[in-house]
């Protein structure tokens, strides 16, 4: 059975293409994993992936093994250390923060090149996600499995509900015995958790996400929170957040839809510069050097260069309560 490595699977969806979901999927990955979290992010988005260019990691091919495909590692698990002031001194009473890992898996890493059009009918996109459920060796004890899909209502949509639904059907609760008693044992499988839906502010935009919110009704999906991306412009100067377009729509749609609403994230320059790898571009024109092994570290895995990011406490924020509406579900 696929996903057996998985706890808790959840969806990002939109109705609307360019609403950013697939830098919302990332983010919320590299919140999760600074919270202690093992993460995978499977990107659906088969005719037009972004997971891959957004990590920078479009050179690397997916790997096969006994039993189906690895996916690509991110970063490695890391085990907080307690912090010393120097080396005469006891360390700091600071309880050691422990870091997750993050793999990813995207159709962008089988293709031969970042050119590649892929032009498939329906029944080929359906195959191939049912692939990717069943062929993919997640790392064992991956929490959360972040999928970043494409915009609408279509193949790929009912194709991964489908099979995520199967696997939960095909899991049957397994006796265990407590004393003298038995009890059924249900968290043996991965579970859908929810869907975490992504609009912006603009009313062309909630009017598609409709849409969606309405099939995660037919689908039986339980919608975990709605994310406004791209609410209003954050200066990269002085941190102001200007409404250049507009604000709250998303909030709006959400309390009328009768779902919960996360919040709103500004437009950042700073993440883009980001992922593009601006920052170390710019640190070797001004012939700037780090002073230590830490600093090289924290200077090329993007999980620690997202802590500089002006976004990364509203995602932190988001990740916390979506994982505490997961372990809220799952203990009900």
């Amino acid at each position: 059975m696929g996903l057996e490595n998985v706890k808790h699977v959840v969806l990002v969806l939109s109705g609307k293409g360019g609403v950013g979901k697939s830098s919302v999927t990332l983010q919320l990955a590299l919140s999760l994993t600074q919270q202690g979290h093992n993460v995978g992010i499977l990107d659906i988005d088969l005719t037009g992936p972004s997971i891959p260019r957004l990590l920078n990691l479009e050179d690397k091919k997916v790997t096969q093994a006994p039993g189906g495909w690895l996916p690509v590692k991110v970063h490695d698990a890391r085990d907080g250390e307690a912090e010393t002031s120097n080396g005469h001194e006891a360390p700091l009473p600071v309880t050691p923060s422990r870091r997750g890992s993050l793999h990813a898996l995207s159709l962008a890493f089988l293709l031969p090149s970042r050119s590649s059009a892929v032009i498939w009918r329906g029944p080929k996109k359906t195959a191939m996600i049912r692939q990717f459920v069943s062929d993919v060796l997640w790392p064992p004890n991956t929490d959360y499995l972040l999928i970043d899909t494409p915009p609408g209502t279509s193949d790929e949509h009912i194709a991964i509900v489908e099979e995520l639904h199967k696997l939960a059907a095909d899991v049957q609760p397994q006796p265990t015995r407590n004393g003298n008693a038995l009890s059924l044992e249900s968290d043996t499988g991965p579970k859908l958790s929810g869907a975490v839906v992504v609009t912006t502010p603009q009313a062309i935009s909630t009017a598609d996400v409709r849409k969606e919110l309405n099939f995660c009704v037919k689908t039986q999906i339980r919608v975990l929170g709605v994310i406004e991306n791209m609410a209003g412009y954050m200066c990269p100067c002085c941190g102001e957040i200007s409404n250049v377009f507009s604000k709250g729509g998303g909030e709006v749609m959400a309390r009328e839809c009768n779902v919960p609403f996360l919040g709103s994230v500004p437009i950042d320059t700073g993440f883009g510069a980001l992922v593009e790898g601006v920052k170390e571009e710019q640190n070797a024109v001004n012939g700037t050097q780090p002073t230590n092994g830490e600093a090289s570290r924290k200077s090329t895995e993007l999980v620690e260069r997202y802590k500089e990011c002006g976004l990364c406490p509203i995602f932190s924020d988001f990740a916390s309560r979506i994982d505490q509406k997961v372990r809220d579900a799952t203990t009900s």
